[in-house]
């Protein structure tokens, strides 16, 4: 009887204490996600700073970049426009040497 009653009472005791604690616990909780959100708030401002960044830079760089692929694709033209004339030369001369 005596160990239910210092059971008893070691468990009331352990229920004030969680009483007594828990508003520092919820107060230590809510710092935390506060904590929590400024961080990932932080990190959503940086990203998206450096996203505008980046999308200033390829706005900076489309003109060279068109550039550089305008004369490429007329470097590749005029490499094809070389390689079919060589072919009709090369046909020419064939034909001119089968009449001979």
């Amino acid at each position: 009887m005596r160990d239910q009653k210092n059971q008893a009472a070691k468990e009331a005791k352990r229920e004030e204490k969680r009483i007594a604690e828990e508003p520092a616990q919820l107060a230590r909780e809510q710092a935390r996600r506060e904590t929590d959100l400024a961080r990932e708030q932080g990190i959503q401002k940086e990203q998206a700073a450096k996203e505008a960044k980046r999308k200033e830079k390829r706005i900076a760089e489309e003109p060279a970049q068109l550039a550089r692929e305008q004369a490429r694709r007329q470097t590749d033209l005029a490499r094809e426009q070389e390689i079919e004339e060589g072919q009709e030369a090369r046909k020419l001369r064939a034909k001119k040497q089968t009449r001979e």
